[in-house]
């Protein structure tokens, strides 16, 4: 019989999967820089604090450093040091991939088997992404299986069959959420029926260290880490596959499990989930979901209770998570493609400033005949850094965005691939941006690719 886990290959210093294009240019003098260990960023936000970046390009984009051809999935990579570790399907193996960030040389490549498929089509591969911590990364699949590997070895340090053991039944799209790291634990949005809704193991050794809540299943959005009236709290907003649908947010001690508060937020839709990740600012906290469900903003008290500031029927983000910078929120709000606008609101009030819908035509080439369409980011992400906004849309534009209270401005764009389902929020690390590419590029049929960008300014 073949064993569910094994070790596929190690240390190749060429990676077959990768095509490398140039070395990156030299970092500008006094840059900032930083890793990204996990989903949305080292502050969990979708915000950077990286600087000296390229903020204008060719009409191509920025300078390609290298791709890789990657399989199916939703996933995005996680980087420390010299390490860069991306979760994909090939086959029938959910694989692991360690490479150096900077050429896609492979460290070391792990790989499991998987029966999982998508009830609706979309995609049989994973969704969450890993997380690396203290020499460990951490993995958890469409299936929920859940590893923890050794950074420089891949080799398996603990896993946990997390679907099977809290009999938890495959949701709509399977497993979706990203684990966080929260001191010395792993905390996931488990979603067992009738509990736990939330799980917290101990990150060196997979044992269980308490459970909480008992009333969600497992939702898209990821657990969130925040201080709030000066105590660690994390926040997580559930609400998967359920009959009816029920779903909300949990605010948790993670020093004991215990539960503050629950505030029910959901979709009345069966077919539905939440996936957009809470926002949380000094002792606010800010949610949202689609379907029309709109967004809502709880100030939460010095007894650790929600007290609804704003509710907001049509600020309702599908699966991005919106930005807070200075006092707004900018969001991509709406249900499918042809709905979705960009949107301001005040976050101590709910006001909205502005919305646009930003549409260009488009000119390509298809059989030999040029063509042209209306275009937009559509459902896009958002990642707040250097003083502007970096977008990806959906069908694989790259903009920077200046965003203000006033409006919006277009800087720069490039159209990097014409590929649907480029739903990833950008990772940037060390001012290389690498993005996914999750479906075949319809113009010239390029397949699935992981791909490097050098954005690094002067």
């Amino acid at each position: 019989m073949t064993p569910i886990h094994l070790i596929v290959s190690l240390f190749f210093a060429v990676n077959p999967d990768v095509r490398f294009h140039r070395e990156p240019q030299p970092l500008a003098k006094d840059a900032v820089t930083h890793d990204w260990a996990s989903f949305l960023g080292p502050n969990h936000n979708g915000t950077s604090s990286e600087t000296k970046l390229l903020h204008q390009w060719p009409k191509a984009g920025p300078s390609l450093v290298w791709e890789m051809t990657k399989g199916t999935g939703y996933s995005s990579p996680a980087i420390s040091g010299s390490h860069l570790v991306f979760m994909h399907r090939v086959g029938n193996l959910e694989r692991v991939e360690n490479m150096n960030p900077r050429n896609g040389d492979r460290n070391w490549q792990f790989a499991y088997q998987t029966k999982f498929e998508d009830r609706y089509g979309y995609n049989n591969g994973p969704r969450s992404s890993p997380v690396i911590d203290d020499g460990r990364v951490y993995t958890y699949g469409a299936e929920s299986k859940l590893h923890c590997l050794n950074l420089k070895s891949g080799e398996v340090i603990w896993k946990r069959d997390v679907a099977a053991e809290f009999k938890v039944p495959q949701d709509f799209f399977g497993t979706a959420n990203t684990p966080l790291i929260e001191g010395n634990l792993l905390i996931v949005n488990v979603g067992a029926p009738g509990g736990p809704t939330v799980a917290a193991f101990d990150k060196l050794t997979g044992k269980t260290v308490w459970t909480a809540g008992k009333e969600w299943g497992p939702s898209y959005a990821s657990p969130t880490p925040a201080t709030v009236h000066g105590k660690r709290r994390i926040f997580v907003l559930a609400g998967g596959e359920s009959n009816p649908p029920t779903g909300g947010l949990l605010c948790i001690d993670p020093a004991t499990g215990a539960v503050d508060f629950t505030f029910p937020w959901r979709s009345k839709s069966y077919e539905s989930v939440n996936a957009s990740s809470p926002v949380i600012v000094d002792n606010f906290v800010f949610i949202s979901a689609s379907y029309k469900t709109g967004g809502v903003l709880l100030e939460i008290t010095p007894d650790f209770k929600p007290k609804e500031v704003w509710r907001k029927a049509d600020f309702g983000m599908h699966f991005s998570t919106p930005i807070y910078k200075d006092g707004y929120l900018y969001g991509f709000e709406g249900r499918n493609e042809p709905d979705a606008s960009l949107v301001c609101v005040e976050f101590k009030t709910g006001k909205e400033m502005w919305r646009v819908v930003h549409e260009w035509d488009e000119t390509f080439e298809v059989s030999g005949t040029k063509r042209t369409q209306k275009l937009s980011p559509f459902r896009g992400n958002l990642l707040s850094v250097d003083g502007k906004f970096l977008t990806i849309g959906e069908f694989g534009h790259l903009m920077w965005l200046d965003l203000t209270p006033k409006g919006m401005k277009e800087l720069n764009r490039a159209w990097l691939f014409a590929a649907r389902e480029t739903w990833n929020l950008p990772v940037l690390s060390h001012g290389l941006l690498y993005i996914t590419q999750n479906s075949r590029d319809a113009l010239n049929g390029a397949s699935p690719r992981l791909v490097c960008y050098d954005l690094r300014g002067k």
